[in-house]
């Protein structure tokens, strides 16, 4: 069984339901990273994200890290969403589920996540704010 889950949305995340749509059979482990948008950036107010995508290729590549990573680290399941399009203060940007028999690997396996995700999705960042706009290199 494969327990990857990747979803793409371009209005609100639902981290829980995300998580909840995993296999937990046999794990004892479920480590999570939620990414927000900030309010405030070098002390200026964020008045929001914009998330410009390569669509038709980001969920085959976010998948691509999926499995590699969950054979890497011999987890159970993993689940990916990303926000794309205008993201507010506050809202969710992107959720990661890693679910595994042991808390070690699911840390691992998370934080390895999205450091991927962050070299190799095409995903380009905005950030607006009350004096002006600029694209942003990374994801975070």
């Amino acid at each position: 069984m494969k327990n990857i889950i990747i979803e793409i949305s371009e209005s609100e995340l639902d981290a829980e339901l995300l998580k909840n749509k995993l296999n937990f059979e046999g794990c004892g482990a479920v480590v999570s990273f939620v990414g927000i948008t900030r309010d405030l950036e070098d002390g200026e107010r964020v008045l929001q994200l914009e998330f410009d995508a390569w669509i038709e290729q980001l969920k085959p590549t976010l998948s691509g890290i999926a499995e590699t990573i969950k054979e890497e680290f011999g987890v159970s399941g993993i689940a990916i969403s990303h926000r794309v399009g205008t993201v507010g203060p506050q809202e969710n940007i992107v959720a990661i589920h890693v679910c595994s028999a042991h808390r070690k690997e699911a840390f691992l396996a998370c934080s390895k996540i999205i450091d991927e995700l962050k070299i190799q999705a095409p995903l380009w960042k905005k950030e607006v704010t009350e004096s002006g706009s600029k694209w942003k290199s990374g994801l975070g």
